[in-house]
């Protein structure tokens, strides 16, 4: 509903502009905040992988992690096809932790086992 604003009415529509800019800049933030599920999977085939892999891993050696059953993949009649997602997890999984958290999950340990200590 608009309404006339006069020299009279001026203040109180700003007052209602700002808070109705107030709740649309809310709502952007919120929107902004959901994780997106609505993206599509990525799927690549052994030659987008090849591309995608940091290291650059040849062929044969990706034929081999398959035959191994190493990495997450899927077999359609002869072609093999790869999820971007589960790549990305497979790639995360070789994450070495760092001596701070190798200590601080060490002290956490003790400090839950005290009585296994004694």
């Amino acid at each position: 509903m608009t309404e006339n604003l006069t020299h009279d009415t001026l203040p109180q529509g700003v007052t209602r502009l700002i808070k109705e800019v107030s709740e649309l800049k809310r709502l952007l933030i919120e929107k902004q905040e959901q994780p997106t599920t609505e993206q599509p999977e990525q799927w690549l085939d052994l030659n987008d992988l090849i591309q995608y892999d940091p290291e650059k891993r040849t062929k044969p050696t990706w034929y081999s992690k398959i035959s191994r059953n190493e990495v997450p993949h899927y077999k359609r009649g002869k072609k093999i096809y790869f999820l971007k997602s589960e790549i990305d997890e497979w790639l995360k999984q070789g994450r070495k932790k760092s001596n701070a958290e190798i200590q601080e999950k060490a002290e956490t340990y003790l400090s839950n086992n005290k009585k296994a200590l004694k």
